[in-house]
């Protein structure tokens, strides 16, 4: 029986055998950029003289990395490819609407298509059962041109899940142990395929997963399309069946199977230096901290900010940290003021930012100064990732997030 990203690839296939490790031809369903790379594809497009036969009808642009426009030189850009955009008729996604995995999840994906995206953690959207994976704006660039493009077909990794999370433990923490397991390259350039009882794990949990499965190689993390994504699809679109989800993985005998139990799972840090560098929390409980961030296309859902506000309400963030939460989206945004969240973090006495990448990406809205230590629900905290490369920086769930803001300290959320 194929894989789901088998499945997959067989219903986009232009050229070629879908078998594991062939090179085959695929047409994707669409092809995403931000305002980093979308500018490199653009400049691809105006250096090679083929910016006249681009097509722009699979096409998405989100300015989500700078926004809003931190420099002129990044507004700027902004112009740039608003201006492309509105000349070949790409679908733009302007500042403050959202980080661009988030608004794909929201608006534009559906279970079993074949999505491209310049940025690594396209991956993302496996969550809902999409074939996703990041490509270089070079590759961005032939795409808008060629409409194809040549991928190598990924052996799978079979990950059986059994259980139920504990109480503040998330799908944060799933993926670091996996991480943990992994490495930086143990899924490298393969199928992650998650297996067993995956109802366990709620929607925006596998969102999480999904997305920090690139920081040990996977060229894609895929998760079966069952009641509980169903529910989330209707839940933000009204519908559930725009999509054709491939079937539920069954490992065929010498397959690779990993077994996790979720009930096993403790909170996780990944300490300075990689997102693969994982600890128990525990072991480095107590560790003082300048700065929290909640937020990123990792753990900046509504769920993650009723997280936060759980452990914030009714208590205030420790004198001398500071606590920055940036919403993934504009309807995560609206949502967390309708229903009271963003007062209860404003009152505890975090800075709520527009949505948008924010401090993630280490260029505005939470910069990261000399020797600080930083405790972050984003995905990755190589030097420099969020500001000056002495930074120490932490990753964690909302729940250790907002424990560590309220102590100050690196802290156990169950303790509070």
């Amino acid at each position: 029986m194929p894989s789901m990203a088998e499945e997959i690839l067989a219903r986009h296939l232009v050229e070629g055998r879908v078998e594991r490790g062939e090179i085959v031809v695929v047409k994707p369903d669409m092809v995403l950029m931000n305002d980093v790379t979308g500018l490199l594809a653009l400049r691809v497009l105006e250096e090679t003289g083929a910016r006249d036969v681009a097509d722009c009808s699979r096409a998405v642009i989100v300015l989500d990395h700078y926004s809003p426009a931190p420099t002129p030189a990044a507004a700027t850009g902004h112009r740039r490819l608003r201006m492309f955009a509105r000349e070949k008729g790409c679908r733009l996604y302007d500042v403050g609407e959202g980080i661009m995995h988030q608004l794909a999840l929201e608006e534009l994906v559906w279970p079993g298509q074949l999505v491209l995206g310049a940025d690594s953690h396209t991956i993302t959207y496996g969550a809902l059962s999409v074939f996703s994976t990041g490509i270089g704006s070079t590759e961005a660039a032939y795409l808008l041109v060629a409409g194809s493009i040549w991928l190598r077909v990924p052996e799978p990794l079979y990950v059986r899940l059994s259980g139920h999370l504990g109480d503040m433990v998330t799908g944060k923490d799933v993926a670091l142990v996996l991480l943990g397991i992994f490495g930086g390259d143990g899924a490298l350039y393969r199928s992650v395929e998650f297996i067993g009882d995956v109802g366990g794990l709620r929607f925006p949990d596998r969102v999480t997963i999904a997305n920090m499965m690139v920081e040990a190689g996977a060229k894609t993390a895929l998760f079966p399309f069952d009641a509980e994504a169903a529910a989330w699809l209707r839940g933000v679109r009204g519908s559930d069946t725009g999509g054709r989800p491939p079937r539920p993985a069954r490992p065929e005998e010498g397959d690779e199977v990993l077994e996790v139990d979720l009930g096993a799972v403790e909170p996780m840090l990944a300490t300075p230096g990689a997102p693969y560098n994982v600890a128990p929390l525990a072991e480095h409980e107590g560790v003082e901290v300048d700065m929290v961030f909640i937020g990123s296309c990792t753990n900046g859902r509504l769920e993650d900010l009723h997280a936060a506000a759980r452990l914030l309400k009714g208590r205030r963030v420790a004198p001398g940290t500071r606590l920055i939460v940036t919403p993934a989206s504009r309807r995560i945004y609206r949502e967390a003021l309708r229903d009271g969240t963003l007062a209860i973090l404003h009152e505890a006495g975090a800075v709520v930012t527009p949505p948008g990448c924010g401090a993630c990406f280490g260029a505005h809205m939470g910069v990261a100064g000399e020797g600080e230590v930083v405790v972050s629900t984003s995905n990755r905290n190589f030097p420099g990732r969020m500001g000056a490369a002495t930074a120490q920086v932490y990753l964690a769930s909302p729940y250790v997030a907002a424990a560590t803001a309220v102590v100050g300290k690196i802290a156990d959320p169950r303790r509070l």
